[in-house]
C-alpha cells in the first residue's frame, strides 16, 4: 500500500516578497494559457508561474535551468524559507460550483512514496501524452524540486476528520474567488495516524497522470532517496469532497469538411436551439454528446450502446472520423462555443462529467480512460508549498 510521509516544506515568506500569497501563487502549469501566462508574469516578479513555466532566456531549451537557478535565487534571498522540521499540511478549498451552491475540498498534502512496477497501490485512470511527459521530465530533472502536488484520491474511510481544527499558516484567494488554506500538522500522533490511514488502501491518481509517471521515470534514473517520492494531496473519494467537470474537445478542421456528414453513420444527429446550460442537460438525460459547429448545436445520440465516459465514445466513434483533425481540450463549456462561434475553432465536442462512482468503478477495474477526461475542480494553488528533493 502506498507510503505517505511528512516533509519539510519551503513557502513563500510573503513579508520578504512585499507581496500578498495570491499575487505569488498561480494554477497548475497545465490550465495556464499564455494571456494567463503574462498575467501572473506582470502580478508580481516572484510568482511561481516562473518556476512552473520558464521562459527561454539565451538559447532554446534554456528555461528548465534559469527555473531552477531562480529557484535558489529567491531561497537565498529569503523570499522562500524552508519550515523547521518535517510535517503534513492540510489543505482546504472553499468555493461555489457553476451553479453556485457552496462546497469545499479538504486534503492533506505529504510526499507519496513512488510504487515499484507492478504495484497496485497507485491507480491511474487516465492515459497520458508524451509531450507532456518530456516537459515535466526536464523541469525535474533541472530544478530538483516538486513545484505543485499531484492528487490522489484515498479509497479508505476516515481521513476527513483526520484534519478537522488545523489553523491556517497561510491563505489566498485566486481569480475565481476560491479560498485556499494551508495549515501545518506537526502532532506526532496525527501525523501517525494519517501515515496509516493513507497506506491501509490503493490510491487513486485524480490529476498530475505527466507529473506521476515522470516522477517514476526519474526516480529510475537517480535512485536516491529524495526522488522515490512526490509530493501529493491526498483527499477522501467521496461525493463530498470532491467536484468533477468535464472536459471538452475542441476540433481543429479543414473548412470542407462536413463534420455532421462524417458522424451521420454512428450518431443520430438532432439539431437543437438551446443555450449551453440547457445543452449540457439535455446530453446527461439522452446519454448523448454535444455538438457545435457553424451549423449550430446538436445532440449526438450514440446509434448503438456505448459505456461512458463521454471521452472514450468521443475516441471510439468521433476521433477515427476525422482523421484530419487537431484536438485541443477545454474543460469551459461557455469559452469552448465562444471559441465556435467566433469561427476560432471548426467544431467542439462537448462531454458530459464522469462520476466520483464511475472514476472509482473504473480505477478498480485497472482500466484507464482517455487522456483528458476528468477535470478535477477547482485546482490546488501553485506556490503553496513546495518539495525540496
Amino acid at each position: 500500500m502506498p507510503g505517505f510521509s511528512p516533509f519539510a516544506g519551503v513557502r513563500y515568506d510573503t513579508g520578504t516578497a512585499r507581496a500578498e500569497l495570491g499575487a505569488l501563487t498561480a494554477p497548475p502549469y497545465d490550465v495556464v494559457d499564455e494571456d494567463q501566462r503574462a498575467a501572473l508574469e506582470a502580478a508580481d516578479e516572484h510568482n511561481a508561474v516562473r518556476l512552473i513555466l520558464p521562459r527561454d532566456i539565451d538559447r532554446e531549451g534554456d528555461r528548465y535551468q534559469h527555473a531552477a537557478e531562480t529557484f535558489e535565487q529567491w531561497c537565498n534571498a529569503g523570499i522562500l524559507r524552508v519550515d523547521s522540521a518535517p510535517r503534513f499540511y492540510a489543505y482546504r478549498m472553499t468555493y461555489a460550483d457553476r451553479h453556485g451552491a457552496p462546497r469545499h475540498t479538504r486534503g492533506v498534502i505529504g510526499a507519496l512514496a513512488l510504487p515499484e512496477p507492478g504495484a497496485h497501490d497507485v491507480l491511474p485512470h487516465e492515459r497520458t501524452l508524451p509531450k507532456a511527459k518530456s516537459d515535466r521530465l526536464a523541469l525535474l530533472r533541472a530544478m530538483r524540486v516538486n513545484v505543485d502536488p499531484i492528487w490522489g484520491l484515498t479509497l479508505a474511510d476516515g481521513l476527513t476528520p483526520l484534519l478537522e481544527g488545523v489553523a491556517p499558516l497561510a491563505r489566498c484567494h485566486d481569480t475565481e474567488g476560491v479560498l485556499h488554506e494551508l495549515g501545518a500538522i506537526d502532532d506526532p500522533a496525527r501525523i501517525a495516524a494519517i501515515s496509516e490511514l493513507v497506506a491501509s488502501a490503493p490510491l487513486v491518481l485524480a490529476d498530475g497522470h505527466h507529473r506521476f509517471e515522470t516522477a517514476c521515470t526519474y526516480r529510475d534514473e537517480v535512485k536516491d532517496g529524495g526522488g522515490a517520492a512526490i509530493m501529493t494531496l491526498v483527499v477522501e473519494l467521496v461525493e463530498d469532497e470532491l467536484y468533477i467537470e468535464p472536459i471538452h474537445r475542441l476540433v481543429d478542421l479543414p473548412a470542407d469538411i462536413d463534420v455532421r456528414a462524417r458522424l451521420a453513420d454512428a450518431f443520430d444527429l438532432r439539431a437543437v436551439t438551446l443555450d449551453v446550460d440547457d445543452l449540457e442537460r439535455a446530453m446527461a438525460g439522452q446519454h448523448a454528446l454535444g455538438l457545435l459547429d457553424p451549423d449550430g448545436a446538436a445532440l449526438a445520440v450514440p446509434r448503438e450502446a456505448v459505456s461512458p465516459p463521454d471521452s472514450a465514445i468521443v475516441e471510439s466513434l468521433v476521433v477515427p472520423r476525422l482523421p484530419e483533425a487537431s484536438w485541443t481540450y477545454r474543460h469551459d463549456a461557455e469559452a469552448v462555443a465562444a471559441l465556435v462561434d467566433k469561427g476560432i475553432a471548426r467544431a467542439a465536442i462537448l462531454c458530459s462529467p464522469v462520476s466520483v462512482a464511475q472514476t472509482r468503478a473504473i480505477a478498480m477495474a485497472g482500466e484507464r480512460m482517455p487522456q483528458k477526461t476528468t477535470f478535477f475542480s477547482p485546482k490546488p494553488r501553485t506556490g503553496m508549498v513546495f518539495r525540496v528533493l
